[in-house]
């Protein structure tokens, strides 16, 4: 039997469906790290750690013997629970194709952006240093005027040219930073964000659970997203009108080439 007790819950298979593709028609938008890391996996609920490949020295436990132990970073596990109402799964099951999955909509949102979060700016609870916090260079500042953007951006690309690191290059931007972006136009119209494109040869991602923007390497094994169970959906408990879910995923995340990416930070306020 699943730890997800998905086969001893109320919902039928047709409700299960609905459930799982309105998750992952949410998710497809809000996973911005995946689009732009690689990602290992999922190599499913009981992996516990990642070898690192590497060892330190511990204390003999005899004469004439040298004790090594092995470094490993481990998996964490995020859980967001939701509930809905019978009344809901009765509607799925009559056909609704506008059933009321906004407690599911607010769980994706709550565990994409803890995840993106993790993945640029570290989870330090959970032992995951971030992009930010591992990258060797300094941050480029970013002001409130968007026209000197691309000018900030082939900054931060030349830092990571000087340290030897290639591109194609992706741009993970904040909800509030992308959309200044996406609303200005450059000299005779063109669009900023075209731009941007232009300039990293790589994508502009929209990437809620980013503080501003962080520019990266997309060449691969830079940067390296270990998945162990991925996203899927649980069940928990019901009652006679509310069935108890959750959407869970263990992952860890490691930086391989702390020189691969840059954070761009804001100065003044937008």
């Amino acid at each position: 039997m699943s730890h997800l007790l998905r086969n001893v819950s109320p919902l039928t298979s047709g409700s299960w469906q609905v459930v799982d593709d309105e998750a992952r028609t949410r998710l497809a938008a809000l996973l911005a790290a995946r689009k732009l890391v690689d990602f290992a996996g999922p190599h499913g609920w009981q992996l516990s750690s990642i070898n690192l490949g590497r060892a330190i020295d511990i204390v003999s436990p005899g004469t004439g013997l040298v004790a090594k132990q092995r470094i490993v970073q481990p998996l964490i596990e995020l859980r967001a629970e939701f509930t809905l109402t019978h009344s809901v799964l009765d509607d799925i099951a009559r056909g609704a194709t506008d059933p009321d999955l906004d407690a599911l909509a607010t769980a994706v949102r709550e565990i994409a952006v803890a995840e993106n979060t993790a993945v640029f700016h570290g989870y330090a609870a959970g032992g995951i240093v971030g992009m930010t916090g591992a990258s060797s260079h300094a941050p480029i500042p970013l002001g409130s005027d968007f026209s000197a953007y691309p000018t900030a951006v082939a900054r931060a690309m030349n830092a990571l040219r000087s340290a030897g690191v290639e591109g194609p290059y992706g741009l993970a931007v904040g909800p509030e930073v992308y959309q200044g972006i996406v609303e200005t136009a450059g000299d005779g119209g063109y669009p900023l964000i075209k731009h941007l494109n232009t300039i990293i040869g790589g994508p502009v991602v929209w990437s809620p659970g980013v503080d501003c923007a962080v520019l990266l390497s997309t060449r691969g094994s830079d940067f390296v997203f270990d998945s162990g169970q991925d996203l899927s959906i649980g069940y928990l408990s019901h009652d006679a009108t509310q069935v108890h879910l959750y959407l869970e995923e263990s992952f860890t995340f490691r930086v391989v080439e702390p020189d691969a990416a840059i954070a761009l930070e804001r100065t003044s306020a937008l």
